[in-house]
């Protein structure tokens, strides 16, 4: 799957990534997440909700992949 920033965004942070593409049904679902540590960014485990995510970074959780563009 795909995820396209708005064009004057810069970044779109972890958690709010997690609710936009309906992984997660809020904030607090999206951080348990994050601490339960079924998220990877690029390939890494990722530990921090509010990772910043740009164009190019690829995100895993769940037999899923979603691509920022």
């Amino acid at each position: 799957m795909e995820f396209e920033l708005r064009e004057n965004d810069e970044y779109i942070q972890l958690t709010q990534l997690l609710k936009a593409v309906g992984i997660a049904e809020n904030g607090a679902m999206a951080g348990q997440m994050v601490v339960d540590g079924l998220v990877k960014l690029n390939g890494e485990k990722e530990s921090r909700k509010r990772a910043k995510l740009r164009s190019g970074d690829v995100v895993s959780i769940m037999g899923k992949e979603i691509r920022i563009k």
